[in-house]
């Protein structure tokens, strides 16, 4: 068999494929057109957490967006980060990016005017349609919406090209007043017990779900472990008490604030609240998306994101299914015990191709191996920009076929068998799972 030509009809179908793409934090459109966008909006996500690495002040990554700053002063501060930066999986992407949606080669000190132009004049009405349909070949979008980037309402989600999912977040990291403001402040309730904030909880289901939800993500391993326990009501209802022990914050009142409580005596209340998410969530019949493994950015705790953390959920939460992120990384093979141990754990390769897209093809030949096809999905975009989108998911289908390839000149698949698996990672294993129309 050539392996060339069974690439070759592998990838022509691959990229024949419709994709859902399981999670993106993708702006609305008409938020992103109100923006000014030249070269360093491709470097607002993944790519900047690289430059920090290479030596770029933190600070400076933030003024380099600013559009107000005359673009040959940004780059000259830029230029020779992105020379150390630019080899990452991170920099690859952009680069893609940058050849295939605006046609220039390179980003270096000949083009970055010339890209920065074609982006301007690209920012108009209809480039989501040519970049997730007509480009990428995406079907939907399963939408992570970040209010502190986008304030477009849940029953305004672009059905075009998204499906929204509710942010459980504020619920699971409740350790100061301030928090508790914010909750009420998005519900639209006060709070004033352990029985209204679990109210405000029921509240927010209902909403996502009428606005047509098709899932909760938990991302609180940026900010604690992801291991839950299970506390009882009343540890949790005294934790609640002590934050509203004392007044909202307000310039009219003359005292000190309380501080927040430490995470070891906020925890029996953030616990006690993932057990309340998880069986709204059962009511409704969502699955539940949790970020495990590598946290954008830098310097934080990875041990908060171990995947076996869940373990104790997975058991207790049976009728719950969980769409496990980012492969876990580095913790790929954890993550495939759990696909292979519990019938709830689905895996999810999204991010981990613009990580690594090498990691990426081993981690796939490992679970195709010991994990049931119907439980990976094999792409996420998970940008903020649809550049980044695009650029994701052409290494996503290029990773797949080569990876299906592989098997099948090894032996270990038919061609037929191949086929039939790039379209349950592509796409039918995610229609099914988060229950979209076909």
């Amino acid at each position: 068999m050539n392996s060339d030509d069974l690439y070759r009809r592998l990838r022509s179908e691959i990229d024949r494929i419709a994709l859902v793409d399981t999670h993106e934090h993708l702006l609305d459109e008409r938020t992103r057109l109100q923006q000014s966008v030249d070269l360093f909006h491709l470097y607002a996500h993944y790519a900047s957490s690289d430059l920090v690495s290479a030596g770029l002040p933190a600070d400076r990554m933030v003024w380099l967006r600013r559009t107000d700053v005359p673009l040959d002063e940004r780059w000259a501060v830029f230029a020779p980060h992105w020379r150390a930066a630019r080899t990452t999986a991170y920099g690859r992407a952009v680069l893609l990016a940058a050849r295939e949606l605006y046609d220039v080669e390179d980003i270096n000190d000949r083009t970055y005017q010339s890209l920065s132009e074609r982006m301007s004049a690209a920012n108009r009405g209809g480039w989501y349609h040519q970049v997730l349909k007509e480009r990428a070949n995406i079907r939907v979008s399963v939408l992570d919406a970040l209010e502190e980037f986008d304030p477009t309402p849940v029953e305004e989600t672009d059905r075009r090209y998204f499906v929204p999912v509710m942010r459980a977040d504020p619920f699971l990291k409740l350790c100061d007043r301030p928090g508790l403001a914010a909750i009420e402040c998005r519900t639209d309730r006060a709070l004033h017990s352990l029985d209204d904030l679990v109210a405000a909880l029921g509240a927010l289901f209902e909403r996502y779900v009428a606005a047509g939800a098709v899932a909760v993500k938990v991302a609180v391993a940026y900010e604690r472990p992801i291991y839950f326990e299970k506390p009882t009501r009343h540890e949790a209802e005294q934790v609640f008490n002590r934050l509203t022990r004392y007044p909202a914050l307000s310039p009219a009142l003359d005292f000190t604030p309380q501080p927040p409580v430490s995470f070891a005596e906020a925890k029996p209340l953030q616990d006690y609240m993932m057990h309340q998410v998880l069986r709204r969530a059962a009511d409704y019949g969502l699955p539940i998306q949790i970020h495990t493994g590598l946290q954008e950015g830098t310097g934080n705790f990875l041990s908060n994101a171990h995947p076996l953390q869940l373990v104790n959920l997975l058991i207790d939460y049976p009728e719950v299914r969980f769409d496990l992120f980012h492969a876990g990384y580095p913790y790929q093979s954890e993550m495939a015990t759990l696909g292979k141990n519990f019938p709830n754990a689905f895996l999810d390769l999204c991010w981990v191709h613009v990580i690594s897209p090498w990691v990426a093809r081993r981690t796939l030949h490992e679970w195709i191996e010991t994990v049931p096809g119907n439980k990976i999905f094999a792409f996420g975009g998970d940008y903020l920009f649809v550049e980044g989108a695009y650029a994701h998911a052409r290494l996503a289908r290029d990773n797949v076929a080569q990876v299906l390839a592989e098997k099948v000149t090894d032996g270990y698949l038919t061609e037929s068998e191949a086929s039939s698996l790039a379209h349950a990672l592509l796409r039918d294993n995610a229609m099914s799972f988060f229950r979209l129309p076909g």
